[in-house]
């Protein structure tokens, strides 16, 4: 691998560090739920943006799943810009950011603490203005991210994710799962997925396709795309997809599909068949026999940690596209590391 993107790569290598680093974390993780068991919370509020929001997507599946509490995605300029007050009192607010320093995410955490609710800093900065202004924090424990491109630090929020999701279930099965995560990691980094390089270094646009867990990585992806690869891309869930998007479908036009290991998948290989049947250039990944369309993964171990490893294999992909479209994913044009919006 050239220089560009070298920093990136090595976020990568150092992500199953950072999933380790957070079992030091079991005693905060801990006394969040018991106090949300004390006080049981009827609804939960994510408020992030960029990677982060798409970790608050795989959030939302995590709870609503396993909890039934519905979980919605907060407007964060409800209290930065428009200054209104939510009635918020004893529910549960996630506010998810690898910097803390986003000035909207920062005054709808303080606008939610003030309105009563129990308000989470995921983050990666234990000492940024966001961890301050929280009741409980949870750190991302990621440790210092280089590169303009989030990924140990979107790796480590899920993983912080699955930890509370297990914590607040007692899912013994879960948290064995998040203890094998890291080696998992770090061979979901080396897999092959070189097969779609070439056909998405002439592309102009493709699709990001997923489904339950895997719409957040889905959409984590179309982003890595576009900031990375300089790639138009969108993500669709599997079922919208076919709620009229499906007429974009070309030779031309590539499909990257995240399939799930979980019940989910049965709708997805029938999506996956439809699209080569009308000639898509679809890239799925798939366990089973190797063919030019199909993307390596490791074997299936828990259906919630195993879309984890799915974007650490997309991120080591991404860099070797970057660097076929003459890239640097360190250093994407007009972006900084923190990104500071009102």
């Amino acid at each position: 691998m050239n220089a560009h993107g070298a920093v990136m790569a090595r976020e990568l290598e150092e992500a199953p560090d950072a999933v380790r680093r957070q079992e030091a974390s079991g005693r905060a993780v801990q006394d969040l739920i018991e106090r949300c068991r004390r006080h049981p919370p009827q609804l939960v509020v994510t408020c992030a943006r960029g990677s982060s929001a798409h970790a608050a997507t795989f959030g939302k599946h995590l709870i609503e799943r396993y909890l039934g509490i519905p979980v919605a995605a907060a407007a964060p300029n409800i209290a930065s810009v428009y200054h209104q007050r939510l009635r918020l009192k004893g529910q549960l607010v996630l506010v998810i950011s690898q910097s803390g320093r986003s000035d909207d995410l920062t005054a709808f955490g303080r606008m939610a603490t003030s309105a009563g609710a129990i308000t989470v800093a995921v983050v990666n900065d234990v000492a940024s203005p966001l961890a301050e202004i929280c009741d409980v924090v949870l750190p991302m424990a990621a440790g210092p991210e280089l590169s303009v491109a989030a990924t140990k630090s979107f790796v480590a929020t899920l993983a912080m994710l699955l930890r509370i999701t297990a914590a607040w279930t007692s899912d013994g099965a879960m948290l064995a799962a998040l203890d094998r995560l890291p080696h998992r990691l770090a061979r979901a980094r080396v897999l092959d997925w070189n097969a779609p390089v070439d056909a998405l270094s002439s592309a102009n646009s493709l699709v990001t396709i997923g489904r339950g867990l895997t719409l957040a990585i889905a959409r984590e992806a179309a982003l890595k795309l576009k900031e990375t690869c300089y790639l138009h891309a969108e993500a669709f869930s599997g079922a919208e997809f076919q709620h009229g998007p499906l007429s974009l479908v070309s030779s031309r036009y590539p499909i990257l599909m995240f399939m799930p290991t979980d019940v989910a998948a049965a709708g997805m290989r029938e999506l996956a068949v439809s699209l080569r049947a009308i000639g898509a250039t679809l890239f799925c990944t798939e366990n089973d026999e190797a063919s030019a369309d199909r993307l390596p993964i490791l074997e299936p171990n828990h259906p919630d940690v195993d879309a984890v490893c799915l974007i650490q294999t997309f991120y080591a992909m991404a860099i070797r596209l970057a660097g076929m479209r003459g890239i640097n994913a360190d250093e994407p044009r007009n972006l900084q590391k923190v990104t500071r919006t009102q």
